[in-house]
């Protein structure tokens, strides 16, 4: 039987889990007419306002926490695309430069080219330690929550998406949607071959990369 509420909750904990390095945003405007980027934390909401949408790879971290005593499981993530299309005709504009816990958190791969994306699990690195693949079922509590790090790509689509937890407790199951921080699916396209720029702090103004 299906519950009234989750005994479980999901939520999105990091648009960045890998830092700031090699991210990218696609705008529909010229460099010139783009403001100087925030910190790379902090750039999500001003990519925001420009209408920008997540350029390539998206390294999503889910945080999945039980709210009762009882253990829960949850079985998988699911991708859900809701459109693709081509790539956007856009600008890619990147939001780091010069780059090169207690929770054990588990690695996924998800590429949102496949006619039928899904969540691989793939090793990972956590500080200076190497975290093996480890697949689902997880379990969690409220003291003993699951880090989940996806990344999330696509090298040839505007793709447009959402994922789906589902959890299960003795005989009750459900599923949860996750979406982005405004409620709606996430959105990435591609930026291989579009023209890509990084700001210069040195000059104050964006400079033309090669992707």
């Amino acid at each position: 039987m299906l519950p009234a509420q989750a005994p479980v909750g999901v939520g999105v904990s990091s648009y960045q889990w890998d830092g700031p390095c090699g991210k990218f945003y696609l705008l529909d405007q010229k460099p010139n007419a783009v403001p100087k980027p925030p910190d790379p934390y902090d750039s999500r909401p001003w990519a925001g306002v420009l209408g920008g949408v997540d350029g390539g790879h998206l390294t999503l971290q889910l945080t999945a926490t039980g709210k009762t005593r009882e253990s829960v499981v949850i079985n998988a993530v699911n991708v859900k695309v809701v459109e693709r299309d081509a790539p956007l005709d856009w600008t890619a504009y990147s939001m780091g430069s010069g780059c090169g816990g207690a929770v054990s958190p588990g690695f996924f791969d998800v590429d949102l080219d496949k006619a039928q994306p899904r969540t691989r699990p793939v090793g990972g690195t956590q500080g200076e330690t190497k975290v093996p693949a480890t697949d689902f079922p997880y379990k969690v509590s409220t003291t003993d929550p699951q880090v989940l790090n996806l990344d999330v790509h696509t090298d040839a689509h505007d793709v447009t998406w959402y994922l789906e937890v589902e959890w299960s407790s003795g005989d009750r199951f459900g599923k949860i949607p996750v979406y982005d921080e405004t409620g709606k699916p996430f959105h990435s396209s591609a930026v291989k071959g579009r023209p890509a720029y990084e700001y210069r702090m040195d000059t104050n103004v964006w400079e033309r990369l090669t992707t």
